[in-house]
């Protein structure tokens, strides 16, 4: 991959929904969002004036996870359910109802679009077959309680490329990497940066691990989230991002993007691991490239509003993002 040094805005589309989450149907420029209205919707960015398509009823409360597979779309929310879709009718075909006993934070499918990963409030991480819908493996290495005697949470979960790998993060900083066939635990890393405890204006834990990827070649592990909170009702904290040479249990520098403010939702390496994308924010929105041969900033850019979430193609040159009331489409490249 060429020297990226630019973020063009491609597309922007206002929107009446909340739009908490999104997926790339592969080798299209068409994205399925999950909303806050518990509503599921395809858009074709690739269309002069993309329409919204609706799916059918599943989901009762916020959708906060979806992810696109070759048996379908599933999808997980508030009301702990997955819902499994036909991607040519958008209507259920198969709804967990117990999947998880609290809010599912994230759908994450495989590279190979066999098995989706859950991830929830309950602490528990599952990993289901695609196809049939069936219960593989049910695990944790998640504490419910964080040491200030709140309910934790677990918010971020990533696959591997290669798909041999599972890696789950949560509030209060702790990671457990898995292998993604047996559910056996390879490792941990711990990032407690980026968890910030309010004993005065709320008394409340905040933060936590928003994102996670591994490299291609499968020796870096991103983490993203945020780091010291002082203004916890505006995420008044700097952007964090880490990465670990996780197998020797070593972190790197700590990332800094000292132009930004707010979590880090979304991390993708490039496929030459030159580059690793990120995006998030407070109230506004960013997108930040860093230089993984320096770890230094390449380029960043403003979005208009925080990003909940992005999908990238398989070149990692066009991104597809998500917001309150808008979609957006964006190109990575060289000016050369």
């Amino acid at each position: 991959m060429p020297t990226l040094n630019q973020i063009k805005p491609l597309k922007e589309l206002n929107t009446a929904g909340i739009f908490l989450c999104i997926a790339r149907v592969p080798e299209t420029e068409r994205v399925i969002v999950g909303s806050a209205e518990a509503k599921l919707f395809e858009y074709d960015l690739a269309a002069d004036k993309p329409e919204a398509v609706a799916f059918g009823e599943g989901h009762s409360s916020y959708i906060n996870g979806v992810a696109w597979t070759p048996s379908g779309i599933v999808s997980g929310g508030y009301d702990g359910k997955l819902v499994w879709w036909d991607a040519t009718t958008r209507q259920a075909i198969r709804t967990v109802d117990d999947a998880h006993s609290k809010w599912i934070r994230k759908v994450v499918a495989s590279p190979n679009g066999k098995r989706v990963v859950s991830i929830a409030d309950d602490m528990q991480v599952k990993l289901w077959d695609a196809e049939s819908g069936a219960l593989l493996h049910a695990f944790t290495d998640h504490q419910a309680i964080t040491p200030h005697h709140y309910p934790s949470m677990l918010y971020a979960a990533a696959f591997s490329t290669d798909g041999m790998l599972l890696a789950t993060g949560d509030k209060v900083g702790h990671i457990a990497i898995w292998n993604a066939d047996t559910a056996e635990k390879i490792a941990t890393v711990e990032s407690p940066g980026m968890y910030t405890w309010d004993p005065r204006q709320r008394r409340h834990s905040i933060g936590g691990i928003r994102s996670l990827a591994f490299s291609r070649d499968n020796k870096w592990l991103a983490v993203g989230g945020i780091g010291l909170i002082e203004n916890i009702d505006h995420l008044g904290g700097p952007a964090r991002v880490e990465v670990f040479d996780w197998k020797a249990g070593k972190p790197l520098p700590e990332l800094s993007d000292n132009k930004h403010k707010g979590l880090v939702t979304q991390l993708v390496f490039t496929p030459d691991d030159r580059w690793l994308v990120t995006a998030g924010g407070d109230n506004a929105g960013f997108i930040t490239v860093y230089d993984a041969s320096t770890w230094k900033v390449a380029f960043q850019d403003k979005a208009h509003q925080h990003i909940h979430g992005f999908a990238a193609n398989d070149a990692v040159d066009r991104i597809s993002t998500a917001h309150h009331g808008k979609l957006a489409a964006w190109s990575l490249s060289s000016d050369a």
